[in-house]
């Protein structure tokens, strides 16, 4: 199995075309063995996936610290690694549960967009991932879905300070790419309008069944020469499972309309021959622009899914009458 290398913007970077995101086994919705994510990293690797992000966030550390220790002793020219700052970890006290991450290791997590906080939050990541440097660096969940008010602030204190200290280290050749790491997109659009980024990744927002990205920000990072590394695919597991009893949709139980809608999707998908995981998946991985999609899973069952999914393509006409 092998998937085929994707620019980055108008950088030196190429991305697999399907990647690994790791919000899994930094434990999210339920805890995992460190043996258990190694081997579904292992078996990512051994499918052809070179491209891993990850996050602070992710497990207060959790995450960073297991995808370090599966990386040492490969060779560093191998692969490439994302991770994102927003999100400065401290020292603090063990918890039972953290944002939806079970036994996070023991910090407190602030979110700070200022120069001297995304340079304490990149320090503590490369401490973590064992690595000199990351290949792309993404600014966590700035925007007014996490921040609401607040984010005022925190968008300010980016675009003055935070962006410019990222773009200093891209400058110096301390990173590859810069880019945001958000699920929505009117902050996308807001920092594109003055600001260039070399990718976005962004979850849920453009999906075969939300497709919010495409009113405006698609064309706007064409224009500007911005990649996308896709996320949430299966918009928090509606696309994947069906319009089952108890489905959710973007972060919650999905309300009728949109189980109507997955409905349609799924019949449109069987008279097409193919699965609606499958479609929701070839959707992702035929949108130009996309460098890469990103699956995230600890299970290997699931992953075994992803990844014939990923390697199922349609036919241009039944991806035409699918996709429109």
């Amino acid at each position: 199995m092998s998937f085929d290398f994707r620019p980055v913007g108008h950088t030196a970077l190429t991305l697999t075309s399907l990647g690994f995101g790791c919000a899994s086994i930094g434990n999210l919705g339920h805890a995992v063995s460190d043996a258990e994510a190694a081997a579904v990293l292992d078996r990512a690797w051994d499918a052809g996936i070179r491209y891993f992000d990850t996050a602070p966030h992710y497990g207060r550390g959790r995450s960073e610290a297991r995808l370090g220790a599966f990386l040492k002793g490969k060779a560093r020219g191998d692969y490439v690694v994302s991770t994102k700052v927003g999100k400065v970890l401290r020292p603090g006290a063990q918890v039972a549960e953290a944002d939806g991450f079970v036994d996070p290791l023991p910090n407190d997590a602030h979110y700070e967009y200022t120069a001297a906080a995304l340079e304490e939050a990149l320090d503590g990541s490369l401490k973590r991932l064992g690595t000199g440097h990351v290949d792309i660096v993404y600014v966590h969940d700035i925007g007014t879905m996490t921040h609401g008010a607040a984010n005022a602030r925190h968008f300010d204190d980016l675009m003055s300070s935070g962006l410019p200290y990222l773009t200093k280290l891209k400058a110096e050749g301390k990173l590859g790419a810069i880019g945001l790491g958000v699920n929505e997109t009117r902050v996308c659009i807001d920092v594109l309008r003055t600001e260039p980024l070399d990718v976005i990744l962004l979850a849920g927002r453009w999906t075969l069944l939300d497709r919010d990205a495409e009113a405006e920000l698609v064309g706007l990072a064409r224009d500007k020469g911005t990649s996308f590394v896709l996320g949430g695919i299966y918009n928090s597991g509606i696309l994947a499972k069906g319009p089952v009893p108890g489905a959710w949709f973007n972060y919650q139980p999905a309300s009728e309309a949109i189980l109507a809608q997955v409905r349609d999707l799924e019949a449109r998908a069987k008279a097409e021959g193919a699965t609606l995981p499958q479609a929701a998946m070839q959707f992702a991985m035929t949108r130009p622009g996309v460098a890469s999609v990103l699956i995230g899973t600890s299970s290997l069952r699931q992953l075994e899914q992803n990844l014939s999914a990923a390697t199922s393509a349609l036919t241009p006409e039944a991806a035409a009458r699918l996709f429109g």
